[in-house]
């Protein structure tokens, strides 16, 4: 058996309300840059479903550019440290590491001659250093200012200067190398959020939380005039120059972002994004032709200068753990949902998406399966909503269960819905409760036989699966199933010949239906963690399972001694939901809130 990454449809940029986010683009134009927990996201701005991620930094990374060169990448961290890894070969290999300030790293700027970075935030000891790239050594420091430091910008021309833009409401100006103070620029009343200068070098720009943008000249950092009066009505979170520096662009809280001419220093057009909170810009970046700005939902809008109140495209998706997965009867579309309640439809060949519209569950969605026209939907809310898949809308009308959801499954044929709440297991029919069974073992996953009207309930007090009949709307039990830990995951094959149940006991057990006994002599326990989720390939010969160890392992039916161990299927991230898209595709979704799609070759 073999594998391989066939795409990732990445996750968006983790976003906090009142916090920039700093994007970074490549020189040669070709990709763009951001961050979300551990991972770094390198997206290609042509087609953004082309991503990689880079998942090296041990805890939450915040910024990351691009060396002028286009060769490295730095990245800094929580901790204050900065990493910076190669951007040619696939594998990413580190040049170096260093730990400049202790304190989250907010921004990062390079010399234009890749030599040198500065690197700023909120240390202990410091806000801010300078070092040479190649061996860290200091060329000067970053003082003068007494609050964190949120921005910062070398200039691209000689002789070199360090702008940055700190929460004492000041920007500080320095002259080198080695890099002295030089002065500090008063105009902002409220933490400068940005700074940033010219394609040339002759002029910078400030931006802070007063709504204000300022303009001075890149040589002497004389204050040349301040831009619009005030340039939002809300604070200005990015600023980013046409590639000839004629014009800017910026984004506010106000959920504006806006263009200006530079030499009238009017605003040229305006892009309003809507009407909620999460329509506040917090970051822009101009790319060659690309506009983008990023919303409080983490959305990224790509900009139509010639039609400014509608984007030329919006990139959605997820910027929070995924928590349950799905696939379209067919096949072709994947549903994700996160634990903020957001549910993404995707298109498993191109990996285009959208964002279910009406009202959701607001909060963690817990399972979800789909028949042939309706998704259903359970989450913390304790409710059991549906979605119009013709128009991906939910319909108004939900179901309240009277308990926290942990499962559920679908008879297609019949439309019966089985949801198991922590106290209840519950047969739906036309969206209403037909009938309840008590469980006193708090019930953690559910699968349906249809074909000979078995329901499988997980338990997660007793460590058993329970095995129900379904006749006439009502549930019987059967027998139960004992295994070695809570069970967490279980799943009838397509073919019914088989229940493959997994537990928190890092184990996957296989029984033959409709018996119930163990099917295979080879114990397949080779997670070094508990096992989340399982699912049957659509031929019924392979199982994945997908663990809190990160990894996926493949199970063969037909030789149960041989499996395939993907490791660090999702770095630094527990496996959460797995699906088959066919016999040769796997889909995995993660904590690290991405979906990756795999192509793996069964056993010879």
């Amino acid at each position: 058996m073999s594998y391989n990454c066939k795409s990732i449809y990445a996750t968006l940029p983790r976003t906090q309300r009142g916090q920039p986010i700093v994007l970074g683009g490549d020189p040669k134009g070709k990709n763009f840059l951001y961050t979300n927990g551990n991972s770094v996201i390198i997206r290609n701005i042509e087609n953004p479903a082309i991503s990689d991620v880079y998942t090296e930094h041990s805890c939450a990374v915040n910024v990351a550019k691009y060396s002028p060169s286009g060769f490295y990448i730095a990245s800094g961290d929580q901790s204050g440290k900065v990493r910076i890894w190669d951007t040619v070969n696939k594998e990413h290999i580190l040049k170096n590491e260093f730990h400049p300030i202790g304190g989250p790293i907010k921004d990062i700027a390079w010399s234009p001659d890749n030599q040198r970075m500065v690197v700023v935030g909120e240390g202990r000891e410091r806000f801010g250093h300078v070092f040479m790239s190649e061996t860290g050594t200091s060329v000067g420091e970053i003082s003068g200012q007494s609050k964190p430091i949120n921005s910062c910008d070398f200039k691209p021309s000689r002789p070199f200067r360090i702008i940055t833009g700190s929460e004492d409401n000041t920007i500080a100006v320095f002259e080198g190398p080695p890099f002295k103070f030089k002065m500090t620029k008063q105009e902002h009343t409220r933490f400068v959020q940005a700074v940033k200068y010219s394609p040339s070098g002759s002029h910078f720009a400030s931006a802070g939380f007063d709504g204000h943008v300022y303009l001075y000249d890149g040589n002497t950092s004389d204050l040349i005039g301040e831009i619009g009066s005030p340039a939002h009505a809300g604070g200005v979170y990015g600023v980013a120059w046409s590639p000839d520096g004629k014009q800017l662009l910026t984004s506010s809280g106000d959920k504006t972002a806006k263009l200006w001419d530079v030499e009238t220093r009017q605003v040229v057009s305006e892009f309003k994004m809507g009407d909620t909170v999460d329509d506040q810009q917090i970051s822009c970046l101009w790319q060659d032709k690309y506009l983008l700005s990023v919303s409080l939902s983490g959305h990224i809008n790509y900009l139509d200068v010639n039609n400014p109140t509608t984007p030329l495209r919006v990139i959605k998706g997820h910027n929070k753990p995924i928590t349950a997965l799905t696939l379209s009867q067919d096949r072709a579309s994947i549903f994700t949902a996160s634990h903020d309640g957001v549910v993404t439809t995707w298109n498993a060949g191109s990996g285009e998406n959208d964002r279910i519209k009406g009202t959701g569950h607001g909060n963690q969605v817990q399972g979800m399966k789909a028949d042939n026209e309706t998704l259903y939907t359970c989450g913390i809310d304790d409710s059991l909503k549906q979605i119009i898949l013709d128009g991906i809308t939910y319909i108004p009308e939900d179901l309240k269960l009277g308990a926290q959801p942990r499962g559920m499954d679908i008879m297609r044929k019949s439309g019966t819905n089985i949801t198991a709440t922590v106290k209840e297991v519950h047969v739906i029919q036309s969206n209403r409760k037909v009938s309840s069974v008590q469980a006193n073992y708090e019930p953690s996953a559910v699968s349906v036989a249809e074909g000979i009207s078995h329901v499988a309930v997980g338990g997660n007090a007793d460590n058993k699966v329970h095995i129900y009949q379904l006749s006439n709307g009502q549930l019987s039990e059967l027998k139960s199933l004992e295994q070695l830990g809570p069970i967490t995951d279980l799943a009838y094959s397509p073919d019914e010949k088989y229940l493959v149940a997994c537990d928190a006991h890092r184990k996957v057990v296989l029984y033959a239906v409709p018996e119930y006994e163990l099917a295979n002599k080879h114990e397949w326990g080779f997670h070094n963690a508990k096992v989340n989720c399982v699912a049957w390939s659509p031929d019924s010969t392979l199982v994945a399972s997908g663990s809190l160890d990160t990894s996926i392992i493949i199970w063969s039916v037909e030789k149960p001694a041989k499996h395939i161990i993907i490791k660090n299927a999702h770095a630094q991230s527990q496996v959460t939901r797995l699906a088959w898209l066919d016999n040769s595709t796997l889909v995995s979704v993660g904590q690290d809130c991405n979906t990756k799609l795999w192509t793996v070759t069964p056993p010879a």
